[in-house]
């Protein structure tokens, strides 16, 4: 079977057992702490198990795309070392809110895996939960006898608390499962050794395939476990695995999922895969990682250098390093393998064809940038081998490289190795160490469990939309302690005219009343698996009574105003750009808004004008705001709604109409354009390859900016006289000063001229050499300019200049390129040690080179110790 027909056979199998098929959420999550990225297919149906939201059937299956390369879940490192591990991955699942339970999952596996896709019953084993007493758990006796009616006991296998308690975090629902093993050895091997043996043993061909997970509990905050309302079941099957069992493959990588881009690369680097072990690994790396960066972009998140960002820019830049490394691969080549990944995939996840350019762009961009980040590399690395004093580079340095630069270990240890050396692996690891060490420290925080106050019903409702006060009961808190913002409060509200923050916009912020007129201010508004949680420093009194909840309404009706303002910004770049423009992201906040758009050049200042014109036409308009709070989405988007990538939205969706502009929004909006008063752009930049960004400002923030600008005007009439022009006066200095910049030019060149020939005569023979260290009253070009005429005026020279520029010390040398290769000497490394007297360093090429510092004083011993260079 294709991988095409695999993935809909299972699908179509669960949809005649009435299940809901749904598409798979992004894979970049927006509204859970403690995930950065779908680690599991049961990720995106969290809010379900906890009981704060409703699922759209009781009965589901999908396939999910995941990523698992941090946390708790991560296989980045065992990833093409082995042929089963991947950072992205399918996990196809089938799912039952409150419905069914054990009998029903257990039974249809069976049937699907056995029956319908053929596997053999004696290439099968199962295990399940053998108790824990540290849980005070019992033996899943339920599960064992209902495998006991398809599969004979000796196929059942006892599986402990680490695999067979399956647990989302430290918190969160869990509870036993049960795992499906397959063993796909030849038949004699079989024989000789039964697979029971090598389940759970990382036998790459004895590997489990399909997990039943029974969710029943609740890990609380202090570890115990309670009872969940409803029983689950959460089921996951490895769709990458799955094809490699059906197609008779013993790897992975041996299937039509990874074929094509495999194929690709042997092609364009003519290495042959299956012959090299270290090509080998390359080629999987790469082939796994294309897979997740691309994914990732078309979900809406970009390479970057913090958070999930910078986790796509790692994954990518590893891919970059083994092409380069180990595929002899210098130019960009990844971003070509997007398309042999669009045609294999974009069936199954249409998003990948309506983002393929965008991928295809930032993905070239970023290797450009790398590939330029390992030359780098390669030079500082080059210069710190030829400046060892000894066949081992301390690990302080290494990690130096890796940290600043990028440059990963593992090419560090390779080139050390061809030229004989090796590294301080200890002093290394103790610099990582250290450095996770204090990056865990600041992000570290204790989540106590939530405590019950109250159970007044309208759960979580949320009245913002209409109302900026309401009178609300506190359901429950808990106490949230971090290095970072020391101890804070969650509570839960029975309703909320709270705006949590979601699709760009900001949180709100207020403050809680109770009878007494105690206040407790609230410093954010947060989302956290489909629950609006209320941010406090500190308590309330009376936790049990009502109390009065007042948003801050000066920045709500700002942040509306710049949150309508991204709606018709986005309109307008549609019309006047075109309607490739799709939105990439926005921040939308009280005293500005940023918003990221796909368009692939910079755009110009006309065209920015035209789109500044037309929001501000759209203001003076006054269009009513039109809003549809739950129509079905089919019918929001036949009404020309516009949809963005890396969104979840459910059935029924709210739209936001400004005349023609409509979105599904859950944003705050004004009632009126008019309330914006005018927007303005401040500024158009790049993001990333495909992508640019514009910042404006609307409303108070857009007055205060005229006001200054005004001022401005006001202070630079008063500085040129008042003249009528300011910008004719201005002009007119511009030319008196490049006149008078001329006339300054002419003269320091005299002056360097005669300062060239003093300096001339102060040249002495030293070391079979012509020596020269003097200080000079010239400026950076003029002393560079000063050395060269020097230099083509005097054979085997020598020069050590320095200077004074704006408080600053200077060191210049300058060697005839005679005297470079004839007494191997370098301008470069004699610089940065002369740069020790004046507390500064600096660099060069081997002839001329130069160093800057902060000591003045240091100049005449930094002249002195030049002589030492020579002997």
């Amino acid at each position: 079977m294709k991988s095409q027909e695999i993935r809909e056979t299972f699908l179509d199998f669960f949809k005649n057992k009435e299940h809901k098929i749904v598409p798979s959420a992004p894979m970049v999550v927006k509204d859970d702490p403690t995930l950065m990225f779908v680690n599991s297919g049961m990720a995106p149906f969290k809010e379900y198990f906890l009981g704060n939201g409703n699922p759209p059937s009781p009965r589901i299956a999908d396939t999910q795309k995941c990523l698992r390369v941090s946390g708790k879940h991560n296989d980045l490192e065992e990833v093409g070392y082995d042929t089963y591990h991947h950072t992205f991955f399918e996990m196809m699942g089938n799912w039952s809110f409150g419905e069914y339970f054990k009998k029903e999952a257990i039974a249809w596996a069976w049937e699907l895996l056995t029956e319908v896709f053929k596997i053999s019953k004696d290439q099968l084993y199962v295990t399940v939960f053998e108790g824990s007493e540290e849980d005070q758990l019992p033996m899943d006796n339920e599960a064992f006898e209902l495998w006991s009616q398809f599969v004979s006991k000796e196929r059942i296998l006892m599986g402990n608390k680490k695999d067979n308690f399956w647990e989302m975090g430290d918190q969160g629902p869990c509870g036993p499962c049960s795992e499906i093993h397959v063993d796909i050895r030849p038949e004699t091997e079989r024989k000789q050794k039964p697979g029971s043996e090598l389940v759970n043993k990382d036998h790459p061909q004895v590997v489990e395939i399909w997990n039943l997970v029974f969710m029943q509990y609740n890990r609380k905050a202090n570890g115990s476990l309670v009872v969940l309302p409803q029983k689950h079941i959460d089921t996951g099957m490895g769709f990458e695995r799955l094809c490699m069992v059906l197609q008779g493959k013993t790897s992975n990588y041996d299937t039509d999922v990874f074929t094509p881009l495999i194929s690709w690369l042997e092609h364009h680097t003519s290495i042959k895969y299956g012959v090299d072990e270290k090509s080998d690994i390359a080629m999987r790396v790469v082939c796994d990682h294309i897979r997740t960066v691309a994914f990732a972009i078309a979900d809406g998140q970009l390479p970057s250098n913090t958070g999930a960002g910078y986790v796509i820019r790692r994954i990518l830049r590893r891919a970059i390093r083994y092409g380069f490394t180990f595929l002899k691969q210098e130019n960009p080549f990844m971003n070509k393998l997007v398309s042999v990944l669009t045609a294999n995939m974009g069936d199954a996840f249409p998003e990948l064809k309506d983002q393929q350019q965008l991928i295809e762009n930032v993905i070239r961009e970023e290797e450009h940038a790398f590939l330029r980040t390992l030359e780098q590399g390669l030079s500082m690395l080059n210069r710190v081998i030829s400046e060892s004093p000894n066949k081992k580079l301390s690990g302080t340095k290494v990690f130096e490289l890796y940290d600043t630069f990028g440059f990963p270990v593992d090419l560090t240890a390779l080139i050390l190795r061809e030229n004989g050396m090796d590294y301080d692996h200890q002093g290394f690891e103790k610099a990582m160490k250290e450095q996770k060490d204090r990056s865990r420290a600041a992000g570290e925080s204790k989540t106590g469990d939530w405590i019950e106050i109250s159970n007044k019903k309208e759960e979580d409702e949320f009245v913002g939309y209409d109302q900026l006060e309401s009178d609300v009961y506190i359901l429950r808190y808990r106490k949230v302690e971090s290095k970072k913002d020391g101890t804070l409060f969650q509570l839960v509200f029975n309703k909320t005219p709270f705006y949590a923050e979601g699709g760009g916009q900001v949180g709100d912020k207020g403050y809680l009343e109770d009878r007494n007129g105690d206040v407790v201010y609230i410093l954010d508004t947060k989302k956290e698996n489909n629950v609006i949680i209320h941010i406090t420093k500190n308590l309330p009194n009376h936790l049990e009574d009502k109390h009065h909840a007042v948003v801050e309404t000066n920045q709500r009706f700002s942040t509306q105003r710049n949150h309508t303002a991204t709606h018709l910004l986005h309109q307008a770049l549609r019309k006047i750009l075109g309607t490739h423009v799709e939105q990439k992201g926005s921040s939308v906040q009280a005293n500005h808004l940023r918003f990221d758009f796909s368009h692939f050049s910079k755009v110009t200042s006309e065209e920015l004008q035209e789109v500044e014109d037309f929001v501000n036409d759209s203001i003076n308009n006054k269009l009513p705001l039109i809003e549809q709070r739950a129509i079905p989405m089919q019918k929001a988007i036949e009404e020309g709604a516009m949809a963005l990538f890396g969104e979840k939205y459910g059935d029924k969706v709210r739209t936001i109409r400004f005349g023609d502009s409509i979105e599904l929004c859950g944003g705050t909006h004004v009632g009126n354009t008019a309330d914006i008063w005018y927007f303005k752009i401040l500024s158009e930049s790049a993001v990333a390859a495909g992508v640019r960004r514009i910042e404006a400002i609307t409303g108070d923030a857009a007055k205060n900016y005229f006001k200054e600008q005004e001022d401005t005007i006001e202070q630079l009439k008063e500085l040129i006289g008042n003249q009528k022009s300011p910008v004719k006066a201005v002009r007119d200095l511009q030319e008196e000063n490049t006149s008078l910049q001329k006339e300054i030019d002419q003269l320091k060149k005299a002056m360097a001229g005669d300062i060239k020939e003093d300096l001339k005569q102060k040249i002495e023979s030293f070391d079979n050499l012509n020596f020269l260290a003097q200080k000079v009253d010239l400026d950076p070009q003029a002393v560079k300019d000063v050395c060269y005429q020097l230099g083509n005026e005097v054979n085997e020279l020598f020069v050590l200049l320095g200077s004074e520029n704006n408080g600053k010390a200077m060191l210049t040398c300058y060697i005839s390129k005679e005297l470079v290769s004839a007494r191997n000497l370098n301008a470069g490394t004699i610089v940065r040690e002369l740069g020790k007297y004046i507390q500064g360093g600096g660099g060069g090429q081997a002839f001329f080179a130069t160093a800057g510092g902060k000591n003045v004083d240091g100049i005449p011993q930094a002249l002195e110790a030049a002589r030492t260079y020579l002997t």
